[in-house]
């Protein structure tokens, strides 16, 4: 069973929304913000990535970079561009791209359920990274980008969602640079407060679709400062953080493909021969390049694409993280031919979001950057709740979510 609290939001003033609005900070380098914020100068990556304020040879993690960023969060407060809401609501967000719609909650969610795996995980976190937000949340004194969330699909929210969505108008509504529209209702009827926060408390788990680290780091800094609060009361502005939760059956999952930058010093065709004891290959001559159904893989080399089915007992089809495509992709290819052990730390893999389609991995072979890619089917939602209930880890990036959260439309003080 799980909590949800509403809060009052800093948000940007509408005429500031287009320009504030920013990719998550974990999916832009330093120099890739760097550049966003020479386009954009109100970017939200000033405050999120204040490392790219600073010229590289200063330590990312240094003190002066989290300083910067409350300083900026500050100003950005004072001159109005962000104003805070004046009363504690929950907030319905709906994202459009060109394909899909996704309609959610924007709230807060409890640290404890945390702790206690009421919100549940898929992913292993890093430390660094867990250090590096944890910092930026208390330096700041605020959380600033949301945990994306999902649950199993309620009717009971669908109608109140629905009914804000068709009685009201939205107090923001613009489409981003990555053509994503944008809107965001208030919900201040504490009556419907109530009422949400009463379904949620009989809705069993929420799940982390995306965002582990934040969730990590906001929870390290809750319990942070209760050791350091002798008069704690679990009612602190530190015992919640910041999320967004959307309905699972509306979620739009795209596969992670891989790249990787040679054949493991095998010729083309040895590493077809070691491949087919494993797989049924096949030239793909269709259109689309992408695999249709689970358990095939598409693979481009050498100017041509293949179609990568397993044969035989390959995996065992009860077993939730080895019949994952991508268990099956890394440990009988990537790491028995391949040679790549660790694919979150060897230098010679790739990762490319399914957004950008099979052109982009042609585009990344035929440049000769890597050698050989990998386009993979999407895992699906079912998977991921089964390897969380189970209190399982996938393996790295097995998950690409589209569309993706933005950065800086609704931020919370920890004031």
């Amino acid at each position: 069973m799980v909590t949800i609290k509403p809060f009052k939001a800093i948000r940007p003033d509408l005429k500031f929304a287009q320009a504030i609005s920013a990719p998550p900070y974990d999916v832009v380098s330093r120099s890739e913000s760097r550049k966003i914020i020479e386009e954009n100068p109100q970017s939200f990556l000033q405050i999120t990535r204040s490392d790219a304020l600073f010229d590289d040879s200063v330590n990312q993690y240094d003190d002066s970079i989290y300083n910067k960023a409350k300083e900026l969060f500050k100003k950005f407060q004072d001159d109005k561009i962000l104003i805070q809401d004046p009363e504690a609501s929950v907030y319905v967000y709906s994202q459009t791209s060109k394909t899909h719609t996704q309609n959610g909650i924007v709230c807060l969610t409890s640290v404890e359920d945390y702790i206690k795996d009421d919100i549940k995980k898929h992913e292993k976190t890093r430390s660094d990274k867990e250090n590096d937000r944890t910092k930026h949340i208390d330096v700041v004194n605020a959380d600033l980008e949301p945990v994306f969330l999902t649950y199993k699909s309620s009717n009971d929210v669908n109608t109140i969602i629905g009914n804000i969505m068709k009685s009201s108008a939205p107090c923001l509504d613009f489409s981003s640079n990555d053509n994503v529209n944008h809107k965001l209702w208030i919900i201040s009827d504490k009556s419907v407060i109530e009422k949400l926060v009463s379904i949620f408390s009989r809705i069993k788990s929420l799940y982390i679709a995306d965002g582990h680290h934040r969730a990590a780091s906001a929870a390290k800094n809750g319990i942070l400062r209760k050791q350091k609060n002798p008069s704690h009361t679990g009612n602190e502005p530190y015992n919640f953080f910041l999320s967004v939760m959307f309905p699972s059956d509306q979620l739009k999952i795209l596969p992670y493909n891989r790249v990787v930058k040679d054949l493991n010093g095998l010729t083309a065709n040895e590493f077809f021969d070691m491949i087919k004891v494993s797989f049924n290959v096949s030239e793909l001559k269709e259109k689309n390049k992408e695999p249709v159904k689970p358990h095939s893989f598409s693979m481009y080399l050498e100017n041509k694409w293949y179609v990568l089915t397993p044969k035989g007992a390959l995996f065992d089809p009860k077993d939730v993280i080895a019949s994952l495509d991508v268990s099956i992709l890394q440990d009988h290819v990537l790491n028995k031919i391949l040679g790549i052990l660790d694919p979150k730390t060897d230098k010679r893999i790739d990762f490319v979001g399914g957004i950008h389609g099979t052109k982009k991995l042609e585009e990344i072979v035929d440049s000769n950057k890597m050698k050989v890619a990998f386009s993979l089917y999407p895992t699906s939602i079912e998977s991921l709740f089964a390897i969380a209930d189970n209190e399982m880890l996938m393996p790295p990036k097995s998950t690409w979510f589209e569309p993706k959260l933005r950065s800086g439309l609704f931020l919370y003080s920890l004031k």
